[in-house]
């Protein structure tokens, strides 16, 4: 695991926490380092920025407020039809959007404590965060340049 440095500093040195999914442990990334692969700190697994990565409502908190680049989160659930078929515009939007933003994906059903706590009402709601703030919210499904739009309210050009 790296060490934190101040954004201001150097945007360069942007960084984006997110848990292992093998084994938990907290890792703080350099953006500018994600498309070359990042690994775990402790169990030296890859760490897979290019697609969307899940948060519950053990992660969501400390992943949206300790990355300092925007996070875009896609409330969803298994069952729902809209939110298979924007699922793959997601996943794309991951990639387009790697070292500059993190997108990620919460399942309403799993984590309900964090969707009531930004009254999800409809499915899928996509919400980009920025500093920790909500800074962009849309219900329903969209398409990828819906998303990219969503994205550039919080300053990542796409």
């Amino acid at each position: 695991m790296e060490t934190e440095t101040k954004p201001e500093a150097n945007p360069a040195t942007r960084k984006v926490t997110v848990r292992c999914q093998f084994c938990n442990t907290w890792n703080r990334i350099d953006t500018s380092k994600v498309t070359a692969g990042p690994k775990c700190g402790k169990c030296s697994k890859p760490i897979l920025l290019e697609r969307p990565i899940a948060l519950d409502d053990e992660t969501f908190t400390r992943t949206i407020n300790e990355s300092d680049v925007p996070v875009a989160v896609d409330f969803y659930a298994d069952w729902c039809g809209p939110c298979r078929m924007m699922a793959p515009a997601v996943d794309a939007l991951a990639s387009h959007v790697q070292g500059k933003a993190l997108v990620a994906k919460l399942n309403t059903d799993h984590s309900s404590r964090t969707a009531n706590g930004f009254n999800i009402r409809g499915i899928p709601t996509t919400i980009v965060f920025s500093g920790g703030k909500e800074v962009a919210r849309q219900t329903g499904a969209l398409p990828l340049e819906g998303l990219k739009q969503l994205m550039a309210k919080a300053g990542v050009a796409v």
